[in-house]
């Protein structure tokens, strides 16, 4: 955990207040901390004043200091570290310390580590003999005699009592990976953390990814030195096939690697989750095609490498993993029984529901019924209950329910008199659960309850509402002209004066990786905007078109399949057109914008409904979809080789031609995910039918176009004075 868990909360908060949530990639650049626990589960660790502390759940003024700042200090250094995270072992004697982080792609998952030992109250830095910084994902060895961790695309072990590193592969270079992964797992499996240890802390598991044959994409630097520069960036392209993936487990005493036999060109497969199963003896391998509508579960003799598969599952469109519903994180697997079995995560029957799995790959369904299963809380055996979230009437909102592990009918837990968005961190022992509540017009977080009777044991330490001089969103639901019955919500103008007409901005997104319309605090706010919306006399709306992950059953999420750029926008489009009919709504200025895959709508929706849109801000959107990565846009989208017809019918380079209205095109030069070459293949095709539009370059920005003195500033008067300019404000 980085920084107080209530501390966290409270910024988060004050950036959707103030507009600024645009700044959110480069803000949160590191993986979602998760909760430590003291070893009864009545109190949680966090970093505090240069000091690791443990909090108690019902009385937050009972702080125990676990690590001061003098335990933090290395001896020939009078300040303390720079501790971003930290890790605590089992028995609570040792504690690993990451510092002097740096960024990996998105997250800062390299860094120094260093052990603090309770018992001998020392302190020393691991793999001293590496480069600095260069370490990632030291862990403990079950038994806690030693730390394994990555350094250069390489795995290493540190005995803990002699200090002695052994190198247990020696061939990594960024091409052939080590321990960890790719750009493209990375970004599209959410997987980082690329080694496992056996629960006997003799052996670890690891997968290795041959990148050899996947292709640079080229950034090109030309302003930090006087002569240009290239940055490479391994990136397999839509159509091009996958880095090469196997798994292997290595004896940590003798050195000796054994490769699991898995059935299947490596070419055309995925290997986004592996872990041990309890025993030890075997690893548990969920396998994917490489069109991803495939899966299989494996079996894997750790000692021989002999693999059979337990559990398959296919589906017309794509399976999501893990990572889909567990905040970007496929680590872990949901054993229970003593490892005989496990709980896994399956669409099969039209909805997003849990089912018990034997190794044998007998399944019982647990959730029937239909809704969806949003994500898993928490799976407590020992009071035989799976708490899990979901919202079976309303796909914008998020409730706690409780079920059987013999499966059945849920039960809601959460308050019926709070609608909205419930978020829960349950203490390991299933009896408390830190509680935030979320919606449109309040927020809480950091109130302890009790389960499964969801009493208050502590407030909220945080609970606001909004500001006097916010006007707050209102939900609706539009029907368009194809029967779609989407969800939206509006912030009216300020004053609202129902006899005029009002320009309306709409904000999209509109692919499968988010949604746009929860209740939750911040809706209605825009990331980008100088200024208030409302008060300057705008009309901000978002509809939630099929294709997003709402929890609305398999068939709305995957009616995108082979359609983006398609489908998702005639939703888009069809709804605005109801809404133009509303009275205090004018026709003739109606704007859009979007960011990444909302950008990309936003060209398709002005190249391809002129008639409804007259002004568009696009960021940094996918032009041509062909040039995204294989992982994501194959999944969504088929191979190229098979549909590229529907890959070019939902680009926006396809309908540049038909531009009428005014474009803002904004983009970083050194966008590392969506390549500026978008950009440029977009501008193109606008220069080539002679159509006017405006554009925005930031150089050497990536993604999220926050780096470097200014950018956020200029990014937003750009953006505010644009809307100003081509879509006025106020009534009329």
């Amino acid at each position: 955990m980085n920084k107080p868990i209530i501390i966290y909360r409270v910024i988060r908060i004050s950036f959707f207040v103030c507009g600024f949530l645009f700044a959110m990639p480069s803000l949160w650049a590191q993986p979602s901390f998760k909760t430590q626990w003291t070893p009864d589960g009545n109190s949680y660790y966090e970093l505090a004043d240069d000091a690791i502390v443990a909090v108690n759940l019902l009385d937050r003024t009972s702080i125990d200091t676990f690590l001061n700042q003098a335990d933090l200090t290395p001896a020939d250094s009078g300040n303390p570290l720079p501790v971003r995270n930290f890790s605590i072992s089992p028995s609570q004697e040792k504690v690993l310390l990451f510092t002097h982080t740096q960024r990996v792609w998105r997250y800062h998952t390299r860094g120094d580590y260093w052990l603090y030992d309770r018992k001998q109250q020392s302190l020393k830095k691991l793999g001293a003999s590496l480069p600095a910084s260069s370490l990632m994902f030291a862990k403990f060895s079950p038994d806690e005699t030693k730390v394994a961790y990555v350094s250069k695309h390489n795995i290493y072990v540190e005995d803990l009592s002699t200090g002695a590193i052994t190198t247990l592969t020696e061939d990594g270079t960024d091409r052939l990976i080590n321990g960890t992964f790719d750009w493209a797992y990375e970004e599209e499996f959410g997987c980082r953390d690329g080694f496992r240890w056996s629960p006997d802390s003799k052996s670890i598991a690891y997968w290795k990814i041959d990148a050899q044959t996947i292709r640079n994409y080229l950034m090109l630097n030309t302003t930090d030195s006087t002569y240009s520069f290239t940055i490479p960036v391994e990136y397999p392209k839509a159509g091009q096939d996958p880095s090469l993936c196997a798994i292997y487990t290595v004896d940590i005493a003798n050195k000796r690697h054994q490769k699991m036999d898995i059935v299947g060109d490596p070419a055309q497969h995925y290997l986004p989750r592996m872990e041990w199963t309890l025993d030890g003896a075997s690893l548990i391998v969920q396998q994917l095609n490489r069109k991803q509508n495939q899966s299989k579960i494996l079996l894997c003799d750790a000692a021989t490498g002999a693999s059979q598969s337990i559990y398959e599952e296919t589906d017309d469109a794509w399976i999501d993993i893990k990572a889909r519903w567990n905040d970007d994180d496929p680590s872990g697997w949901e054993w229970i029984e003593e490892g005989k079995a496990f709980i896994w995560v399956s669409e099969k029957d039209g909805w997003r529901h849990l089912y018990r799995i034997d190794l044998k790959g007998k399944e019982i369904l647990l959730t029937p019924g239909d809704y969806d299963v949003i994500n898993i809380d928490l799976i407590d055996e020992a009071g035989r209950s799976i708490y899990f979230s979901a919202s079976p009437t309303n796909a914008t909102q998020k409730y706690l329910y409780q079920v059987s592990l013999k499966g059945g009918k849920a039960k809601r837990l959460s308050p019926e008199a709070q609608a909205g968005t419930h978020s829960y961190q349950f203490s390991p022992n299933g009896k408390f659960a830190i509680h935030d509540f979320s919606s449109h017009e309040h927020y809480q977080s950091g109130a302890v309850i009790s389960i499964p009777d969801h009493k208050a044991l502590a407030p909220a330490a945080v609970d606001r509402g909004l500001p006097e001089h916010m006007a707050k969103p209102e939900f609706f639901k539009i029907t368009t002209v194809d029967g779609v019955e989407m969800d939206g919500w509006m912030v009216k103008p300020q004053p609202f004066d129902s006899t005029k007409r009002y320009p309306v901005v709409f904000h999209v997104y509109g692919e499968p990786a988010g949604q746009t319309v929860t209740d939750t605090y911040g809706a209605g706010f825009n990331r980008l905007y100088d200024g208030d919306m409302a008060g300057d006399g705008y009309l901000y709306i978002s509809v939630e078109n099929r294709g997003t992950p709402a929890p609305r059953g398999r068939a709305w999420r995957k009616a995108i399949y082979r359609n983006i750029g398609t489908i998702n926008i005639r939703d888009q489009a069809m709804a605005a057109k109801e809404i133009l009919k509303w009275d205090f709504v004018d026709s003739s200025r109606v704007a859009v914008w979007g960011w990444s895959g909302g950008g990309s709508s936003t060209l398709n929706l002005l190249f391809q409904y002129p008639e409804i849109y007259q002004t568009g801000v696009a960021v940094a959107a996918v032009g041509n979809q062909l040039m995204y990565d294989n992982i994501y846009q194959e999944r969504y989208m088929g191979i190229p080789q098979e549909t590229e017809a529907d890959f070019l019918k939902g680009s926006p380079v396809t309908y540049a031609k038909n531009l009428q209205g005014n474009l803002l095109y904004i983009h970083g030069t050194a966008d590392d995910n969506v390549h500026y070459q978008n950009a440029e293949l977009l501008i193109n095709e606008l220069i080539k039918h002679n159509k006017q539009f405006e554009l925005m370059s930031y150089p050497n920005r990536s993604h999220s176009i926050s780096e470097g003195e200014g950018t956020t500033t200029h990014l937003r008067t750009l953006f505010t004075n644009y809307l100003k300019k081509h879509c006025p404000p106020g009534g009329q």
